[in-house]
């Protein structure tokens, strides 16, 4: 039998509690226990970005990270990233640019480029490319997924 801990934690900006086996990661609980499958499972090793979310504003892959570790943290899927800066004109970038193909890879991608353009608004394309590295495109390819982000950071007035 193992070891469940209550934990507390904000998810997409409400407050939830959950009551987990202290080996279960936050992707599992996010989908499994939570019911947020847009967060993909993909490699299980940290090196697809399919799973990626936000915690406490840091770009996260969530099945590196224990569910406990999100205890008192605020989580942000791809569920609940409107309520980010960046999130609208990166999802409408994607789609103007015709920036997905299996979608599979699309929430992580889209979470990490909201992050990315949010850190750096003025972000440069090499920058760009250089900040979704660690997100992996089987099918559309990257000269669409950074022209997407591209129209998403020109979208906006850029920053001095």
């Amino acid at each position: 039998m193992s070891l469940k801990v209550d934990i507390s934690f904000k998810l997409n900006g409400v407050a939830r509690s959950a009551t987990v086996p202290v080996e279960t990661s936050a992707l599992e609980m996010l989908r499994d226990a939570l019911g947020f499958t847009g967060t993909k499972y993909g490699c299980g090793e940290g090196e697809c970005g399919a799973c990626t979310i936000l915690v406490d504003g840091a770009s996260l892959n969530s099945c590196l990270l224990f569910a406990v570790d999100c205890n008192g943290r605020d989580v942000v899927t791809i569920e609940g990233l409107d309520a980010e800066p960046k999130a609208e004109a990166v999802k409408k970038g994607f789609v103007d640019k015709w920036a997905v193909q299996c979608g599979f890879c699309t929430p992580g991608m889209v979470v990490q480029a909201t992050h990315l353009l949010n850190q750096n608004p003025n972000a440069t394309d090499a920058q760009i490319r250089r900040g979704i590295e660690g997100n992996l495109c089987r099918c559309t390819g990257y000269v669409k997924i950074v022209e997407a982000i591209a129209a998403a950071r020109d979208a906006a007035p850029r920053e001095a």
